[in-house]
């Protein structure tokens, strides 16, 4: 599957995630040793609706629907809650992406299939249901030093600031891709699964400590320190 978009947003503190999340008594906190866990910000899911469609019947029924076939070649429809977008196309396959877990995509998708059905299409079907990008987001709550990490994970890391303020790590097992800034903020996307991200984010947090602002590089790596601290700001990636 191609890219597909998600947007960054804020971050709640710490404390205020493992206030929430402690409450619930379903976390395993021995998978979680870092004491974070990241936020889902967006999963991507697809569908076949398993029929052919007439996208202008779609755009002239449907509610919050919107089709203009100059600049996409699929109908664009948004319900609130969950509140999530669907862009189905005339070859039945739908993509629907904003949701926050896997449940609420599930459930929207369903939502929309239902819509799509009440436009006039009775032989639309749910079928082939599949996540295919889980993007999650955290805050380590430390400065990194970003050179140094480029240095010494050559093989894994990009790091261009002139291009783009974050360092792009990609991991290998599990296959994701990790956005890492300077501030502390880290974005992991390409999962199929939360539990990727959640496994990632332990793998790569020990590391962050070792290039973490302020401590002294570890021997050997003749890594320089970071002259400013870039801003985090908000994009749109998904890397499958």
């Amino acid at each position: 599957m191609d890219a597909a978009l998600a947007t960054a947003q804020a971050q709640p503190s710490v404390q205020e995630v493992a206030a929430t999340q402690s409450s619930d008594a379903s976390i395993d906190w021995s998978k979680h040793p870092s004491g974070i866990i990241p936020t889902l910000q967006n999963i991507v899911a697809t569908v076949n609706l398993s029929c052919k469609l007439d996208l202008k019947t779609i755009a002239l029924k449907a509610r919050n629907a919107e089709y203009n076939p100059k600049r996409f070649a699929a109908v664009i429809i948004r319900i609130r809650e969950p509140k999530t977008t669907a862009l189905v196309f005339a070859s039945g396959k739908m993509v629907v992406t904003g949701a926050k877990s896997e449940k609420n995509s599930e459930t929207a998708a369903k939502k929309f299939a239902k819509i799509v059905k009440q436009c006039d299409f009775p032989d639309v079907k749910f079928q082939d249901f599949k996540l295919q990008n889980i993007v999650g987001s955290c805050d380590v709550k430390f400065p990194i030093r970003l050179e140094g990490l480029a240095y010494a994970h050559g093989l894994f890391s990009s790091y261009e600031p002139e291009l783009f303020p974050g360092l792009i790590y990609r991991m290998k097992v599990p296959k994701i891709v990790l956005l890492i800034f300077v501030s502390g903020k880290v974005v992991l996307t390409g999962a199929k699964f939360k539990e990727e991200i959640y496994q990632a984010f332990e793998q790569i947090y020990p590391v962050l400590g070792m290039f973490r602002k302020g401590d002294v590089p570890p021997q050997g790596s003749g890594a320089p320190q970071s002259s400013q601290a870039a801003s985090l700001v908000c994009f749109c990636t998904c890397l499958l």
